[in-house]
């Protein structure tokens, strides 16, 4: 059949252009109003506009972040499969917390929490567990539990219970100060110093006392990776707690090392093995080699977790219990977490970590053969997988932040950074070396640095403090939070 058509007036045409607007016939963006129109930024547009303008408008503005794969400075994953990848698009759209009904994805969960659980070896039937929106979320969910047992215990021997007080290292990551800030309890730090980057154990279970709720023990910190001492401090703890009659719990923060120190360090004992580790947190985000944002947080049996924290709702269709910060959240995130832990297993997982670590031990040799650098991290698995650094010679121009300046011109993100209270004036830079940072991108970079080091040899001082203030004034200048908040944090904090 032959189809026949009519001539369309310049009349009916006007008209179908005025409806669907004089964009509709546009074969480019950049031919459009839309390309010399202002994007809008801070008001709802009166009017819509075509989802493939508004789709390149965006993208073009987010042509100017950094590369995930050249931002050394986060634990985040950047790399997941296409099979990982294609879970996540396909179950985007799902609610995590409608069990009734999204039952499987509920299954996921505590499967995940089982395989965690095992792995933070539990020997325990009742460990129970919860999926969280990362580590900041788990140590939350955490620090309200051992707050709530401690309450409970004092009011039934009829003591106070305004004075709560939580024991940790000055180099706490911020969520840590949070949870102490938010929750009302005292923050009482075991400060670090120029030889020692952790907590010592004698210093702090000295400082116990019977308003302690609990010690927090980083397995990774943030500053420099190391691993704290969890056993000394659970020995000595236990002598502690027998001669007073307390029960002062532990609660490990292994965000970063949770998923590394089982299949590089099995022979360390940090995790449920220890009789007063009685909660872990864990970023599936981090190590666990999931984009963000999953966490976990695990308790090594049911009676640790007071029942009064958890909520029993019944209104999306089936009773079911509830102990999280916030209600819904995706559900692609846990699913990406259980295709990681089945896709790769015990030895997937210890042939990635055990290269991570290569590559680390690789990239803090390579920075000490320059005799530019000292290496403040551990080696030989001893620690996460990151390369923390300073410059050896002190009576230079130029500083760790001039170094990680500089290499923002060739795309690197390396954070520059002062060190946890007490030792603040060491200055120092940290590479996180991740699942994409192979031996090829190692080498790149510290070609890269090499030649930054050397151009910044060659400056002198007044141009080096030129180059500072223009930064200065620029970061100022992007940042509405820095100018509507002033920090009062006694930290560094932005190292994460």
């Amino acid at each position: 059949m032959v189809y026949l058509s009519r001539l369309i007036s310049d009349t009916q045409e006007d008209k179908e252009k005025e409806e669907r607007g004089d964009q509709a016939f546009s074969t480019s963006v950049y031919g459009s109003r839309w390309d010399i129109d202002p994007i809008p930024k801070y008001s709802l547009p009166d009017k819509e506009m075509p989802p493939h303008i508004a789709y390149k408008l965006i993208r073009d503005d987010l042509q100017l972040d950094g590369n995930p794969a050249l931002n050394l400075a986060t634990f985040v994953t950047t790399y997941m499969e296409d099979e990982a990848e294609k879970l996540i698009a396909e179950n985007i759209s799902k609610n995590f917390i409608d069990y009734e009904e999204y039952p499987m994805t509920v299954e996921l969960q505590g499967r995940c929490v089982s395989i965690i659980a095992r792995l933070f070896n539990s020997s325990d039937e009742e460990t129970i567990g919860v999926s969280t929106v990362g580590s900041s979320e788990a140590i939350m969910l955490a620090v309200m539990a051992v707050k709530r047992l401690w309450k409970k215990r004092r009011m039934a021997e009829g003591k106070p219970v305004d004075k709560p007080n939580l024991i940790m290292s000055a180099s706490v990551q911020v969520c840590l100060e949070k949870a102490a800030r938010y929750f009302e309890i005292k923050e009482k730090f075991v400060y670090l110093t120029e030889n020692t980057y952790v907590l010592q154990p004698e210093k702090a279970v000295e400082l116990v006392d019977e308003n302690t709720i609990g010690i927090c023990l980083l397995l990774g910190s943030t500053y420099t990776g190391h691993y704290e001492d969890v056993k000394a401090v659970n020995d000595l703890l236990l002598i502690k707690n027998k001669k007073t009659g307390w029960d002062v719990p532990i609660h490990v923060d292994a965000a970063s090392g949770g998923f590394v120190a089982p299949f590089v360090n099995p022979d360390l004992v940090w995790d449920f093995r220890l009789e007063l580790v009685r909660s872990i947190n864990v970023s599936g985000h981090k190590y666990g080699l999931c984009y963000p944002g999953i966490g976990w947080a695990i308790w090594k049996s049911k009676k640790y977790l007071p029942e009064e924290l958890i909520f029993n709702i019944n209104y999306l269709g089936s009773d079911q219990a509830s102990f999280t910060l916030n209600f819904s959240k995706g559900a692609s995130n846990v699913i990406a977490q259980y295709y990681v832990l089945i896709r790769l297993g015990r030895q997937g997982f210890t042939s990635i970590m055990r290269n991570l670590m290569s590559n680390a031990d690789y990239l803090a040799t390579r920075l000490e053969s320059t005799n530019k650098f000292d290496i403040l991290s551990d080696r030989n698995g001893n620690g996460i997988p990151l390369v923390a650094f300073r410059l050896k010679t002190k009576d230079i121009h130029y500083d760790e932040y001039d170094v990680s300046h500089r290499l923002r011109e060739h795309q690197w993100i390396v954070p520059a950074y002062t060190m946890a209270p007490n030792i603040q004036h060491i200055k120092l830079l940290r590479v996180v070396v991740r699942e994409d940072f192979s031996r090829e991108r190692c080498d790149l970079f510290i070609k890269d640095l090499m030649q930054t080091i050397e151009y910044l040899d060659k400056m002198d001082k007044n141009s080096i403090n030129v180059k500072r203030t223009a930064i200065e004034g620029w970061k100022a200048l992007k940042s509405i939070t820095l100018m509507a908040f002033k920090n009062q944090s006694h930290k560094t904090n932005g190292v994460c």
